[in-house]
């Protein structure tokens, strides 16, 4: 290892003030703000070493936290490198970390953590048990578990807790029910790794001191997507010394789905008295233009910390701001640009498209398959023909052509609820005829059952755009979409925009099986796309805001930047807003180079406007004009 002295000289010369300062800090809690491309991930690794080589500090008495299995691998790796051997300082996530606290206490093994698909079979048996009648299984799974995990990072009582995803009473039910499966069969879910810890660290002095003795000096990275749980085993851990080492941006706090909430961080000095805190303002990544941007952006946020972000100097970039006429204009400029770029032999990996939500780019990625240009998916593939409501359409017009399975049959046969019973469907194929003589003495649902029968007789020689409108207007499919997103408190537009764009899609097909054609070859074109890219990695990236955080390209294109988009239609709250406009910011602080932030006049064929945060963008701008004039 490098003597103290020497390493003191190279520390001197590797880094800026603001880092150096942060590296030498020895005792008391200290917090970094770090800003997007600052170098904090040096300042960590730099900082143990100096704890090591300076302070003498013990590496086993060393803690360095994080958030993923991958950033602490990543952080460990570096680290190694830089001390030139492989010492004993701890690195794990919280979950790693707390598990290893349990196994020690209560003799727990990795048999013992439920695995991640069981937890949705458990799910599913239970809305099968009480009967639930649930349309979009694979997003209300999601959505529940999101809630379940929400309620014990949060430390939320179950009595206070108003679900976003069905009823309270349900989300009452459901949650009670998975805690009983858990019980049964001796599981805990990752989210009880967090509780039973808090739990046993707070009844038990002798085990926390132990703990709070192994580890004095406790570093954190990303501190900013902390939740309450995390914070207060923290806090217990970090004892009566508070060597606590935190390092994170306020304004890069974007997880609030998962519990992460800025007002954690923003109130560590209050709660860890005599806080020393250092900026890191140093923007490393991205050029000046884009740094200037980001700060315009950031700078309406009022609960954060204020910092001034500056560019290397010389450090040129180019910010493009333009507003398309719609999707297919759009989505033509997108492609124009990577097609240069790919006649300069760009590697297509330095370009990164990044929508608010992974339904966004359903459009685009045709338009990409179209010209040949490969992409990479950080998110699951939106496949819009996947979506349940494509697959009921789809379900329609094969009845109405003739195709009379079982199993068609009851996926649409209550959509929209006609009282029809799976009882009175004994065969494989259905027949209509047999289905009245079986209703005949209902006549109410007799008359439901004639209308179905004459609906889809009706559509039997209609285009697949004119079924779609029958579909929704006659059927009444309309209607029925709009009492399911009130059932699911979801708004009916994240629906009916499906439903555009499906209508969008079948316009010039005479015939259902000429449409029918386009889905299935448009369907094995993207999966094998998709798999292909999967496996190299290589290609444009398409991915959320959410899922590049901490990545960095060369390109950015930042599509529909439009008001309903980013900021969402679900944020209706100051905070809500303020932490839409972080996301923003992350996605714009991606870029190192060239920056493409971009607005459409139609969304989905229905008016919109740019977003609220491209009139704030201009606003500073004309501001900083208005200055430099004077």
């Amino acid at each position: 290892m490098m003597r103290s002295r020497n390493w003191r000289q190279h520390l001197h010369s590797q880094l800026s003030k603001a880092q150096k300062e942060a590296v030498m800090h020895k005792d008391g809690p200290m917090m970094v703000l770090a800003g997007p491309g600052s170098g904090k991930t040096l300042v960590i690794t730099k900082r143990i070493q100096y704890l090591i080589s300076h302070y003498q500090i013990p590496p086993q008495r060393i803690l360095v936290i994080t958030f993923t299995r991958a950033a602490a691998n990543e952080m460990k790796e570096r680290f190694w490198r830089l001390a030139g051997e492989t010492l004993p300082v701890s690195f794990g996530t919280f979950h790693s970390v707390f598990f290893t606290i349990l196994k020690y206490a209560y003799h727990y093994s990795a048999d013992n953590i439920l695995p991640e698909h069981k937890k949705y079979d458990f799910i599913r048996e239970i809305i099968t048990d009480h009967e639930l009648d649930i349309e979009d299984e694979a997003d209300f799974m999601r959505s529940v578990i999101q809630e379940i995990s929400l309620v014990k990072g949060q430390m939320i009582p179950l009595d206070y807790y108003h679900s976003g995803c069905c009823g309270d009473e349900v989300f009452k039910e459901i949650f009670h029910a998975y805690e009983e499966k858990l019980h049964q069969n001796r599981w805990i879910d990752f989210d009880d790794i967090l509780v039973y810890t808090y739990e046993l660290l707070k009844e038990r002095e002798d085990i926390r001191k132990a703990w709070q003795q192994k580890f004095p000096y406790i570093l954190i990275d990303e501190f900013q997507d902390i939740n309450k749980i995390q914070y207060e085993i923290v806090k217990m851990l970090s004892g009566e010394n508070q060597n606590l080492f935190i390092v994170g941006d306020d304004d890069q706090s974007i997880y609030k789905f998962r519990g992460a909430r800025p007002e954690l961080m923003l109130n560590f000095p209050k709660d860890f008295k005599n806080t020393k805190q250092v900026i890191l303002n140093r923007n490393y990544r991205c050029g000046k233009q884009i740094v200037q941007t980001a700060e315009d952006i950031i700078s309406y946020n009022t609960k954060r910390f204020e910092k001034k972000m500056e560019a290397q100097p010389y450090s040129e970039a180019k910010v493009e701001i333009r507003t398309f006429k719609d999707h297919y204009e759009e989505n033509k400029h997108i492609v124009y640009t990577i097609r240069e770029e790919m006649a300069k032999k760009t590697p297509l990996s330095q370009i990164a498209i990044l929508y608010r939500t992974n339904q966004g780019p359903r459009q685009l990625i045709g338009a990409l398959m179209a010209y040949n240009i490969p992409f990479y998916m950080q998110d699951a593939v939106p496949n819009l023909f996947d979506h349940w409501i494509s697959k009921n359409i789809i379900d329609y017009m094969k009845l109405a052509r003739g195709d009379m399975r079982r199993s068609t049959f009851l996926r649409v046969m209550n959509r929209p609820k006609r009282y029809i019973s799976r009882e009175y469907l004994t065969d494989s194929e259905v027949s209509f005829d047999d289905l009245l003589e079986k209703v005949k003495d209902k006549p109410w649902l007799y008359e439901y059952v004639e209308d179905f029968k004459e609906d889809l007789r009706i559509m039997k020689n209609m285009t697949p755009l004119m079924a779609i409108n029958y579909i929704r207007k006659s059927v009444g499919y309309n209607a029925y979409i709009s009492e399911y997103a009130r059932f699911r408190k979801i708004q009916e537009e994240e629906f009916t925009h499906v439903l555009e764009e499906l209508q969008e899609s079948a316009k010039g097909y005479d015939t259902y099986e000429e449409w029918f054609d386009h889905i299935r070859e448009y369907t094995e074109e993207l999966n094998r796309q998709s798999k292909e890219n999967e496996e190299s990695k290589e290609g444009v990236v398409v991915s959320t805001m959410h899922s590049t955080k901490g990545l960095e390209f060369e390109r950015v294109f930042l599509p529909d930047v439009n008001e309903d988009v980013i900021p969402h239609k679900k944020s209706m709250k100051e905070e809500d807003v303020e932490e839409e406009r972080r996301l923003f910011y992350v996605g714009v602080t991606r870029a190192k180079k060239y920056l493409h932030i971009l607005s459409v006049k139609k969304l989905y064929n229905k008016d919109s406007r740019p977003s609220r945060f491209l009139v704030e963008l201009e606003k500073r701008q004309e501001e900083r004009s208005a200055e430099d004039g004077k």
